[in-house]
């Protein structure tokens, strides 16, 4: 789907940068919490802005991830058929997202047709390159069910921690990596099924042994990755890279065209990551005039970004990859990674299947989702795990948002509206002030541009700040309120200067906090969709808008209060 809060641009530089954005996919199953925004949608979604306001032609692609047994066990668990379970999953995720600000230009699928072709095109490809290999297997078959179990249908007891609700693939309570046959007291997920037994069954695999040589010089041609990343990726790019299974025993996926696979379908890890091509494909599809293949096909021209977590690390540095190269066509590959660490909630672990940490539902009950997009973008898991604690949020927000950029638009708005009728004043020459005040904003401009450039998100968040805190320190010191009797001229000077500034730092903060800046730009008049990257020159400051009406504006950033803290702790302490 594409969102309404989708942006189109409308403003066209000589050359343009065509610039690819995708964020990992998030499961359907179940509503995220913060720590999924934060380690790939909410950060993709800021730099997608920020790209937009400099003049690149930029593409947001993301999709929900609708294969695999996550998507299973969601429908048994919740009494649904499997495609009503992932049409009902995939609007509600769409509309929190829509309500958080992320302005995808789609938001596909991956049960769509455009991705079951584009899985089976790969596949056919990487056959006839002699990359598949079929070998058999030994799985675990239910009597009761009456099917082999994938590792996340059986649960047990865990052999190293004791945790009696460990899956087939890992134990969450202590994050162990496990087989089916290492569980004590295995079970059916689907029935209880205590009866297991182990039989063999015949799987694909894609033979990334065969790729290695290719994928290291890949690598090796890459640049801008975290150095988390790059070494992630190479500690698996080894002699003994192990080929991977592509092939799973369950009914909903990708079928595999193959005989004697009919009761298969593809890994979900083999074709969510071609699902952002086909979302692509879903977006060219809805509107004419576009062509995917620009963005993928022979696509020199386009820088392309990933987004994702550290667990998705190995799949988008080597099987991903592996896919795209082995199948010997042009295909877009990625240029940059831009890995996340976790965040973590109270001094744990967030968690979905134990419903522990801040969802993102339940965020947007409680507060504006930009007190939420600025608090994890300030506090990105960029080089190490981040904790989230409720008091350290509600104080960060309160003095970032409420005492530094609120405080900033309020009193001057409110200021320009008693002294001067609620319009931008004329008259009035700069001084020295404004002279500084210029320089060393066009300097501290310059250096956010180049920490959004970077992928830097926390230093850019912090430098956003720095901007602020230099705004509020030229109106208390400039003070017009108290220049106003003894001289109206230089009232007028530094009321124009300092609504300019406060639009000027509503711009540089739209990436990230865009409800709220896009507040004061109406209150300044601006309606401009995609606000252009400022330069911060002179002429900036004082020259915009003079005469111009100006809207009354409340207070920007209600303070969360000392009650409402503790109603917030109450609800998402542990």
């Amino acid at each position: 789907m594409i969102f309404p809060v989708g942006i189109t641009q409308t403003r066209k530089t000589a050359v343009m940068t065509k610039t690819l954005i995708t964020s990992a996919l998030p499961y359907v199953n179940g509503v995220k919490h913060l720590g999924n925004l934060v380690g790939s949608l909410l950060p993709a979604d800021v730099h997608a802005r920020f790209r937009r306001q400099i003049g690149d032609d930029v593409l947001f692609i993301c999709a929900t991830d609708e294969h695999g047994t996550p998507a299973e066990l969601g429908a048994v668990q919740a009494g649904q058929d499997i495609r009503n379970f992932c049409d009902t999953q995939h609007a509600v995720q769409a509309d929190i997202y829509r309500r958080f600000g992320l302005s995808f230009d789609h938001f596909g699928r991956t049960s769509s047709p455009q991705n079951r072709a584009l899985t089976q095109h790969f596949y056919r490809r990487l056959d006839d390159a002699g990359l598949i290999e079929e070998r058999a297997l030994q799985q675990v078959w239910s009597p009761i069910d009456g099917r082999f179990l994938p590792d996340r249908y059986v649960l047990g007891t865990c052999p190293h921690c004791g945790d009696t609700s460990a899956r087939g693939d890992q134990c969450d309570h202590c994050g162990t990596l496990l087989d089916p046959p290492e569980l004590i007291d295995p079970r059916s997920a689907l029935s209880g099924d205590r009866a297991l037994e182990i039989r063999d069954s015949r799987h694909l695999f894609l033979r990334q042994s065969q790729l290695v040589g290719a994928l290291s010089a890949w690598i090796d041609d890459r640049s801008g990755w975290p150095a988390f990343v790059v070494s992630t990726a190479k500690s698996w790019l080894t002699a003994d890279l192990r080929d991977r299974c592509i092939t799973r025993d369950l009914a909903w996926g990708v079928p595999v065209p193959r005989d004697g696979f009919e009761d298969k379908v593809f890994y979900v890890w083999f074709d969510a990551p071609i699902g952002y091509i086909a979302a692509t494909q879903e977006w060219a599809a809805a509107a004419p005039g576009r062509d995917w293949r620009t963005w993928w096909w022979q696509a020199d021209d386009v820088s392309y970004i990933q987004f994702l977590g550290k667990d998705n690390i190995p799949f988008h540095t080597v099987s991903f990859p592996a896919t795209l190269i082995g199948s010997h066509e042009p295909w877009k590959t990625v240029d940059i990674i831009k890995g996340f660490h976790w965040l973590n909630y109270e001094g744990g672990k967030f968690s979905t299947s134990r419903n522990r940490g801040v969802f993102t539902d339940r965020a947007l009950e409680e507060l504006p989702a930009d007190l939420w997009r600025w608090w994890l973008i300030a506090n990105a898991p960029e080089s190490a795990d981040t904790d989230f604690v409720v008091t350290k949020f509600v104080a960060d927000v309160n003095k970032d948002l409420a005492d530094i950029f609120g405080n900033l638009v309020n009193r001057i708005v409110s200021f320009a509206h008693r002294a001067f009728d609620g319009r931008i004043p004329e008259g009035g020459a700069p001084g020295e002030a404004e002279h500084l005040l210029a320089r060393e904003l066009e300097h501290r401009i310059a250096t956010l541009r180049r920490h959004h450039e970077a992928l830097e998100f926390r230093a850019a968040a912090a430098a956003t700040r720095a901007i602020w805190d230099v705004a509020n320190a030229y109106l208390q010191h400039a003070a017009p309120w108290t220049a106003l009797k003894s001289d109206p001229d230089r009232a007028a000077i530094v009321t124009r200067t300092g609504l300019n500034l406060v639009g000027i730092c509503a711009v540089l903060a739209w990436s990230v906090v865009p409800g709220l800046s896009e507040s004061v730009l109406r209150a300044l008049g601006r309606n401009d969709s995609v606000p252009d990257w400022p330069n911060g020159s002179l002429a900036d400051l004082l020259d915009g808008g003079a005469g111009k009406v100006i809207a009354p504006i409340g207070p920007l950033v209600e303070k969360i209060s000392p009650e409402r803290a503790s109603h917030l702790a109450a609800r998402f302490g542990s």
